[in-house]
């Protein structure tokens, strides 16, 4: 019995050890994603209503996808509660989302809240000229 649980505990291991080194580094992700990109200077806010879609880098930063240019966003606060399989829940006064903006986080499957993060400053990427 005791020998048939380890080879189990084994058989487990070895089919999600390579899943999990499969999943590339967030740094490496974000690198990828804006590979071709140049940073411009930080800003305060984004216009919310032509934020076309969001990619959130696992416990490092959100992505931002406003036409051309993309902002690159790593929390002030709270980015260690990111994943990129929750749904980013903002609750804005204004036609922008700023810095000093809370985004709460709901976990897709459960619908649970899990976690909030303060914005930090928005780094704008536009494609290289030439």
């Amino acid at each position: 019995m005791r020998a048939t649980l380890c080879l189990i505990g084994a058989m487990l291991m070895t089919t999600t050890l390579p899943a999990q080194a499969a999943r590339p580094d967030p740094e490496a992700r974000i690198a990828k994603a804006l590979e071709g990109r140049v940073a411009g200077k930080p800003g305060d806010c984004i216009p919310l209503r032509q934020i076309q879609s969001t990619e959130i880098f696992d416990r490092t930063a959100i992505l931002y996808k406003v036409g051309s240019t993309w902002y690159l966003n790593r929390p002030a606060s709270g980015a260690n509660f990111l994943d990129r399989n929750d749904i980013l829940l903002t609750d804005t006064h204004s036609s922008n989302l700023c810095s000093i903006d809370i985004v709460r986080l709901i976990d897709q499957t459960s619908r649970f809240p899990s976690g909030s993060l303060g914005l930090g400053k928005f780094v704008p990427y536009t494609k290289k000229k030439g």
